[in-house]
């Protein structure tokens, strides 16, 4: 009944980190730019423009087995202060694996997703869903991503 209450910051403070801008902002015009919290801390978008400072546009947030998976970069595991991390675009981005059995099997589900791609493209009318080893890949990521 008394005390402070942790307020969501304003549309206009929320400020992300890329890589080569360092700080950028939610252009006003895009569909999250009221949405004042974000599940992840991760945001993919379409389009960055530089105004009075740099926006981006057209941008989703995306959870961490789907960056891991989906994200560019290779997959890299390290032993960094007790902790197992799994990191992306040569460190750039990291997370905090729950051991190191779970680090090698999330590296191993993205190279066994890379190379079934790979087939993909070598041979497009193989039916990935069809297959015994792409159903259980593909399978296996939906079950990973919807039980996050």
């Amino acid at each position: 009944s008394t005390g402070a209450v942790k307020m969501q910051p304003k549309a206009e403070e929320l400020k992300f980190v890329t890589k080569n801008d360092g700080y950028v902002h939610i252009h006003p015009s895009s569909v999250n730019y009221q949405t004042r919290h974000f599940e992840s801390p991760y945001l993919v978008y379409h389009e960055k423009i530089k105004t009075s400072r740099v926006f981006i546009r057209d941008c989703s947030m995306v959870s961490v087995y789907p960056l891991v998976l989906l994200g560019g970069g290779q997959v890299h595991i390290q032993l960094l202060k007790g902790d197992f991390v799994i990191s992306l675009d040569d460190g750039w981005i990291r997370f905090v694996a729950a051991s190191h059995q779970v680090a090698e099997l999330v590296k191993e589900l993205r190279c066994e997703l890379d190379q079934l791609l790979q087939d993909k493209i070598k041979n497009p009318s193989v039916d990935l869903c069809m297959c015994p080893r792409g159903s259980r890949i593909i399978g296996m990521i939906v079950k990973l991503v919807t039980t996050q």
